[in-house]
């Protein structure tokens, strides 16, 4: 494997240079090429033209390298465990190194950084802020249901907002529901530790509380009184869900008589894992992480540590999607990640809930939001079709994160 660091200096914001993008170049995404012939060969069991292409990847193929070296690199990992057998194991190695190298601080610096160049997650949390705040404005007792996978850092900018609040400041109470198992332990526990101080230092009376899995969730379980105005907030939280199990969960929000529901859900549909499914489900695959994997490339510097970390999570993703897709070997959610597209979530939602479009004042705050962050992001609020409910956030046209309101 060849590990030469040969990324391009340029620093300037056009798309003149790397082999992300899509000028034609005389190799032009060669990696997307025999990544495909590769899913093709793993689909068809043809075990010569497997071993074939894996060699070529593997001698092609380095994380140090430019955006098609990196996607054939960990793409080819996912491939190598689907062709063996072996995702699972795979998986859990890779989930133990990660552990290893990720502190608290670690992992929330990663976070942080990854929101100060890019509106990924922010985008999400600016819309679910806003709707909550709005549903919940006049309530003295909130109860926030936290069903995400960000460690908390959407909450510091609503403690402000309720700590200003002309009337009297309400209490909040936060449940967090870890939707991992390695979100769990010490790493939560210091979440929450940081969580009450901030509330302190802004004067919001708070109460925070964690649940692990979302499996048996249960309005006794999330200790919900009938005296707390609540509101559900799922932010990346419901791929991890077997689809089986979607409509339930959804069926429970509605029995906490939630004032408000917010989705937020990256735009990419993994749903069809089936084995005849597989190719299309790498197709997609394959255009979600390239299209992440470039967005990385021009939000942080080319010897950015943290990209790296970025991008070795996405490894443990399309190992989980490719080649975890039995499910008599799935012990507690860790392994799934179907995720669906923003039209398949409101299918499913319309069916307990009424969608709640956000507010002027909401969509004003997610495009100063944007105004932050280097050209190329922009908001598209879908007009006047019935299917597509809430707001995208669109990386150089395309969709790649969905976010929604709903009320009961």
């Amino acid at each position: 494997m060849h590990h030469n660091y040969h990324h391009h200096t340029s620093t300037s914001h056009d798309n003149s240079s790397g082999s992300c993008h899509n000028e034609p170049s005389k190799d032009a995404k060669w990696s997307s090429k025999l990544l495909r012939e590769c899913a093709i060969a793993i689909s068809e069991r043809d075990s010569t033209k497997i071993h074939q292409l894996l060699w070529m990847l593997n001698e092609l193929a380095s994380p140090y390298g430019d955006c098609d070296q990196k996607l054939a690199s960990y793409f080819l990992q996912a491939l190598f465990s689907k062709a063996t057998g072996s995702g699972y194991r795979c998986y859990k190695t890779l989930s133990s190194v990660a552990e290893k190298n990720h502190s608290f601080d670690s992992a929330r610096k990663l976070i942080l950084k990854f929101q100060e160049v890019s509106p990924w997650t922010t985008f999400g949390h600016v819309a679910s802020n806003g709707a909550i705040l709005e549903a919940l404005e006049g309530e003295t007792k909130l109860h926030i249901i936290d069903i995400s996978n960000t460690l908390c850092t959407q909450w510091p900018t609503l403690l402000e907002a309720l700590a200003t609040r002309s009337d009297e400041t309400p209490h909040l109470k936060l449940t967090v529901v870890a939707v991992t198992t390695s979100l769990v332990g010490s790493v939560m526990k210091e979440v929450g530790q940081r969580m009450e101080k901030f509330a302190r230092l802004m004067g919001v009376p708070f109460e925070f509380n964690m649940i692990t899995g979302l499996n048996h969730l249960t309005k006794e379980g999330l200790g919900v009184q009938e005296d707390e105005a609540i509101a559900v907030n799922c932010v990346g939280g419901l791929r991890r869900l077997e689809v089986e199990e979607r409509e339930s969960v959804i069926s429970m929000f509605k029995s906490l008589s939630p004032k408000v529901v917010t989705i937020v859900e990256e735009e990419a549909d993994f749903c069809t894992s089936k084995d005849e499914d597989f190719v299309k489900c790498f197709e997609e695959c394959l255009r979600f992480y390239t299209l992440y994997f470039e967005m990385l490339e021009e939000s942080f510097p080319p010897t950015s540590n943290e990209r790296l970390m970025l991008e070795r999570e996405c490894s443990r993703s399309m190992v989980r999607v490719l080649a975890c897709n039995n499910s008599d070997e799935v012990e507690d959610g860790d392994y799934c990640e179907r995720r669906e597209r923003g039209t398949q979530w409101c299918e499913r939602l319309k069916k307990e809930f009424s969608s709640v479009g956000f507010s002027d004042d909401v969509v004003d705050d997610v495009k100063a939001l944007l105004k932050r962050y280097r050209s190329g992001w922009s908001l598209v609020v879908p007009q006047g079709n019935d299917h597509v409910l809430g707001i995208y956030l669109t990386w150089k046209d395309e969709p790649v994160i969905w976010a929604s309101a709903w009320k009961p």
